[in-house]
């Protein structure tokens, strides 16, 4: 196993119960739904061995201030605690799921292992319910108590790979292209905000919906989603590129496609839109 973007439900049923093969499920229902229907849905029924991560209480630390955005990073530290917790250490191959396409949150789970530079960790494409609709072996009832595991080694977030506020405001002037915004076209657009207080974009982002990343509840070809972002990058290189969303979980999915088509190397604007409408003298952009 070596699985470091996506790994596709007949792979991971072929190694289920392989040495160092651990499953995190990070199901969570988004926008105003319960918080805990995610964690609830994990009890219930989940893949085999499966530990469960929050995405408010183990992917989020949610004492930062408003200007970190609506789910600010964890503190590394904390984040190695989960990791422990959930019996992952240093050369764990981990797979991470959600309820079907990795937007909430295998994506941003996928991405907070990658800024602790561990590599063997990959996104179940199709999530939960590709999984169910292979009839393949599930988990019923209370889950069992967490097993002694060996401390995650814990070092600092990779912070080249986090993109702040003042590297936004250094380039709007830019032609656009630099920012791709993962959200809905509507709230992009300003025609609808139903989280934020503020609707709209960021001056120089282009739209890039997560969701054109699927198809029938997969991710589409690495050839074409390497197209699609090449037509929207031009020229620049991806390590040029920032990513976007609303509070920085959705933007990990478009990342997540990138590199899965062999774009590597762009980054995420961790605060994203939420965390850019938290100073009113920031410029935004409500047309395409």
């Amino acid at each position: 196993m070596n699985w470091t973007t996506l790994v596709s439900c007949e792979q991971l049923r072929d190694e289920l119960g392989a040495p160092g093969l651990v499953i995190v499920d990070a199901r969570f229902v988004f926008a105003g739904a319960d918080a805990d229907a995610g964690e609830n849905s994990w009890r219930r029924e989940r893949l085999p061995g499966a530990g469960y991560a929050h995405l408010d209480r183990d992917l989020s630390d949610h004492h930062q201030p408003a200007s970190e955005g609506r789910h600010p990073l964890p503190q590394a530290n904390e984040f190695c605690r989960t990791l422990t917790r959930l019996g992952i250490n240093a050369q764990s191959q981990v797979v991470v799921y959600d309820a079907s396409d990795g937007a909430m949150a295998a994506a941003r789970f996928w991405w907070l292992m990658k800024l602790l530079r561990h590599e063997r960790v990959a996104v179940l494409d199709g999530g939960f319910a590709r999984w169910q609709a292979l009839a393949y072996p599930t988990e019923q009832g209370e889950p069992p108590a967490p097993k002694a595991s060996v401390e995650y080694p814990c070092r600092e977030f990779d912070a080249q790979q986090i993109i702040h506020d003042q590297q936004v405001e250094a380039r709007l002037y830019e032609t656009p292209g630099w920012l791709l915004d993962a959200r809905a076209p509507e709230r992009f657009l300003g025609e609808v905000e139903p989280i934020d207080r503020v609707a709209g974009h960021i001056p120089g982002a282009l739209n890039r919906p997560y969701t054109a990343n699927m198809r029938d509840g997969r991710f589409r070809s690495p050839e074409e989603l390497r197209e699609e972002f090449s037509a929207l990058i031009g020229a620049r290189t991806p390590a040029e590129i920032f990513l976007s969303c609303g509070s920085g979980v959705t933007a990990c999915h478009n990342l997540l496609a990138m590199e899965h088509a062999g774009l590597h190397g762009a980054r995420i604007y961790a605060g994203s839109w939420s965390g850019w409408i938290s100073n009113a003298a920031r410029p935004v952009a409500t047309w395409d």
